[in-house]
C-alpha cells in the first residue's frame, strides 16, 4: 500500500509539471491584440484573410484608412485602429517656418532621416493636428487612435540616436516662463539656452514633459467628444530611466508617470535590429516596462509591444522575428503587433511565423 500510495504521488507530481511545462506561462492570461502594423493590402493581395492568419487587429497611417479597408477588416475579424503622426511636421515646417524647432544656438534644427519635429507649442501646428484628429474621427468609425512621434525634435530607433536640445523659439520661451514663474533676462537666443540650462535646467526638463502629456491630454478630450469608447494609443520610445543619460525623459520629454494617466495602451517601439539590440532585448524590455507602468483602477493602460519584422538594417531572420514577436507578450502584455504588413507579405517564411504564433495564442483559454 505504501508503495502504490508513493508512486500515486509521483505519477501525480510528474502529470502536474508536464502540465506546467507543456502550457507555459503564456497560458496564464488572456492576449487581447495580436495586430499588424501596415496597410492589410499586402497580405490581402497575396490570397490571405486575416482571421486565418490569427490576426484580429490592423494598425494603420491615418492617411490610408479608409471605408473599404474598414469594412472588409471587420469582416475578416479585426479591429481597426489609425496611427496617428503626432508631432512629425516633416512638409509642414517648410510652409509654416514659425513651427520649425529652433536649437540652443538658435539655429533651425536639422532633419533627422524620417522624422522632422514641429514645435509643440505652436499655436497654428496644433490647431492643424487637432483639426486633422477632429476630422478623421468624424469621417471613420475607429476602434482607437494611435499617438506616434511624441516627443520633442530628435530620432530614437537607431543605435547612435539624434538628440538635441530643443526648442527655443519665441512660443517655447514665453510659454516656459509663463508655465513655470521664471523670469529670463532679455538676451539673445543662444544665451538665454545657457542661461536656462545653466539655472533652470530642472524646471526647463518638467515643463518639456509636461507639454507632451497636454498634447495625449488634449488629444484624448478630442476622442472623449467625438468617439468616447475609443482607445488612445502612443508609439513610443523604449529606453529605460537611465539610458543615453535619462534622454528619454530629458530630451524626448516621455514621463511615464504623467502619460499614464490620460493613455489606455501603451506600444514600446521595441525594434531590436533597428536599435542594435539582441532579439531577447525585446522580452527584457517589456518585463522591465511591466514593472514600471501600474494599471488603473480601470484596468489600463494597456501593453501591447510594437516589433520588427522589417528587414532594415540587415536580414531580421524568421527565429528572431519568432524570438520578437513571443518577446512581446512578456510581462504584463496583453497585445502585441508587428512592423510592417509588407515585410511580413514578401517573406513566406515570416507569414508562417506569425501564423503560428497568432493562432497558438488565439487558443489560449480565458481564466
Amino acid at each position: 500500500m505504501a508503495t502504490n500510495l508513493k508512486l500515486r504521488c509521483i505519477t501525480l507530481f510528474l502529470i502536474s509539471t508536464l502540465g506546467l511545462v507543456s502550457c507555459g506561462p503564456s497560458f496564464t492570461k488572456t492576449i487581447e491584440i495580436r495586430g499588424v502594423y501596415g496597410n492589410p493590402n499586402p497580405l490581402w493581395d497575396k490570397g490571405y484573410k486575416l482571421d486565418d492568419l490569427g490576426v484580429n487587429a490592423i494598425f494603420v497611417h491615418s492617411g490610408s484608412v479608409n471605408e473599404d479597408m474598414i469594412i472588409r477588416a471587420r469582416a475578416e475579424g479585426a479591429k481597426v485602429y489609425a496611427e496617428f503622426a503626432t508631432l512629425n511636421g516633416k512638409g509642414y515646417v517648410d510652409t509654416h517656418p514659425e513651427a520649425w524647432a529652433l536649437n540652443e544656438k538658435g539655429e533651425r534644427v536639422e532633419a533627422a532621416t524620417w522624422f522632422m519635429g514641429a514645435c509643440p507649442t505652436e499655436p497654428g501646428f496644433r490647431k492643424y493636428r487637432f483639426d486633422q484628429l477632429r476630422d478623421l474621427l468624424l469621417e471613420y468609425d475607429l476602434d482607437g487612435v494611435w499617438m506616434d512621434y511624441v516627443h520633442w525634435h530628435a530620432q530614437f530607433e537607431d543605435p547612435e540616436p539624434v538628440l538635441p536640445e530643443t526648442c527655443f523659439c519665441r512660443h517655447c520661451l514665453s510659454s516656459f516662463s509663463k508655465d513655470s514663474n521664471v523670469h529670463l533676462p532679455d538676451i539673445s537666443t543662444p544665451e538665454i539656452a545657457k542661461y536656462i540650462l545653466d539655472n533652470h535646467d530642472s524646471e526647463w526638463r518638467k515643463w518639456r514633459c509636461q507639454i507632451i502629456y497636454d498634447w495625449t491630454a488634449n488629444i484624448k478630450d478630442i476622442m472623449a467628444e467625438i468617439k468616447p469608447n475609443a482607445l488612445l494609443g502612443l508609439y513610443h520610445c523604449p529606453w529605460k530611466d537611465e539610458e543615453f543619460n535619462g534622454a528619454r525623459q530629458r530630451i524626448l520629454g516621455l514621463d511615464y508617470d504623467l502619460l499614464k494617466k490620460t493613455i489606455d495602451v501603451f506600444s514600446p517601439m521595441v525594434y531590436h535590429q533597428r536599435m542594435g539590440r539582441k532579439p531577447n532585448w525585446v522580452r527584457e524590455n517589456i518585463e522591465w516596462f511591466s514593472k514600471k507602468i501600474d494599471s488603473r483602477e480601470d484596468g489600463f493602460p494597456k501593453i501591447w509591444p510594437i516589433v520588427q519584422a522589417y528587414n532594415e538594417p540587415g536580414i531580421v531572420t524568421n527565429k528572431a522575428f519568432e524570438t520578437a514577436l513571443r518577446g512581446g507578450l512578456a510581462g504584463k502584455s496583453t497585445g502585441v503587433m508587428m512592423f510592417t504588413t509588407h515585410a511580413i507579405a514578401e517573406d513566406e517564411g515570416k507569414t508562417e511565423v506569425m501564423k503560428k504564433v497568432y493562432n497558438e495564442y488565439r487558443e489560449i483559454p480565458l481564466k
